[in-house]
């Protein structure tokens, strides 16, 4: 999801991959880590893609297999975060429910989100046979089997429901993330306790850092017998040129059958200040993915507008415009000055709160 308001956008950026991501890493990660680095940098920003999955249209939306789970989603998701902004809880409420009578069905929600306040009025919004139209998801942040379990029952009291249908261990974005969720006593027992016990239905996790952190947390899931259901990554024209999730991860994970959920396809509107794209153009190419939806920030009536008129008339982009985006994003894309959730801290909930991770 396109998450957090924005500052001025830094003129530098924060620190290097290197430095960013593989401090205190073994030898057997920097190797891990240089031969992903090496395969991405031989990929060309242009390369062929998967094509997006199968859609159909019912009435005014289209709508596409979640991954392997035997349900449909429409194309477009209603963000969680951006669903708490507005100042009255009515208007998140009606926003909400709007979206629900066009079409769209994927909920995006998180524990953290306002401080639990979005988990809040979506629950009010699907309440009174609401919350069966919906495929409704939200994320925790807790590492240990504790803090997640804790923050899974809180989730569902604040949803005021049994059951999410889709869980996910939120903001995967240090290489060690994969290793404390999957370490004895660690966030995945409870994930999977909480599946044993109708809680959830099915279990992904979300990121938006960096690609190499998504290939780990796959790679340490299948050493423990573990495939997830789905994955949540930034799909947007820029990603393309820059630790592209898109060229990265997207083809393994379109290859097993598990959901791709795009989000940040315009970075919380900043991809949108560099003059080089507009807000229809990046939710087309986020669609145009092998992804199962696209979730996007709705705060406005105007926003909720845009996005069902762009899953209304969506169609795949061409290879011509596809080139043409890409070559229009190139230089503004190069450093990632504009991906402020890769190359700063602005976005990371829970480096700015340790104590959510338990």
């Amino acid at each position: 999801m396109d998450a957090v308001a924005g500052a001025a956008i830094p003129t530098r950026m924060a620190a290097s991959r290197r430095d960013l991501l593989l401090t205190g890493m073994t030898a057997a990660g920097l190797a891990i880590a240089a031969g992903h680095a090496a395969a991405a940098a031989r990929e060309p920003a242009g390369a062929p893609i998967p094509p997006p999955p199968p859609t159909v249209r019912r009435g005014d939306m289209q709508y596409r297999p979640l991954g392997r789970t035997g349900v449909e989603v429409s194309i477009v998701g209603l963000g969680g975060h951006h669903i708490g902004r507005p100042a009255s809880e009515d208007e998140g409420i009606r926003l909400m429910r709007a979206a629900i009578d066009r079409g769209i069905t994927f909920m995006d929600n998180s524990w953290d989100y306002h401080h639990g306040g979005s988990e809040i009025r979506m629950g009010k919004a699907l309440r009174d046979g609401w919350r069966q139209r919906v495929v409704l998801m939200t994320k925790i942040d807790g590492r240990t089997r504790a803090a997640a379990a804790r923050q899974i029952d809180e989730s569902l009291q604040r949803l005021q429901t049994d059951h999410v249908d889709l869980m996910q261990h939120h903001e995967v974005i240090r290489l060690e993330d994969p290793d404390r969720i999957f370490a004895e006593g660690g966030a995945q027992e409870a994930m999977l306790a909480a599946q044993q016990a109708g809680k959830i239905r099915w279990i992904g996790f979300t990121g938006h850092k960096d690609p190499l952190v998504h290939l780990r947390m796959l790679d340490v899931a299948a050493r423990h017998g573990f495939r997830f259901d789905a994955v949540q990554m930034p799909l947007n024209p820029m990603d393309a040129h820059f630790r592209s999730f898109q060229h990265d991860v997207v083809p393994r994970l379109a290859a097993d059958g598990v959901a791709v959920l795009g989000m940040k396809s315009m970075g919380d509107g900043v991809l949108l200040r560099s003059g080089t794209v507009t807000p229809v153009e990046c939710l087309r190419w986020a669609m145009s993915l092998p992804a199962a939806t696209v979730i996007t920030g709705i705060d406005r009536q105007e926003l909720l507008d845009q996005a069902c008129r762009v899953a209304r008339e969506f169609t795949p982009l061409t290879v011509a415009e596809r080139e043409a985006i890409l070559a229009k994003t190139a230089t503004a894309a190069a450093d990632g000055r504009y991906e402020l959730f890769k190359t700063s801290q602005r976005f990371d909930a829970t480096a700015k709160n340790p104590d959510y991770l338990g």
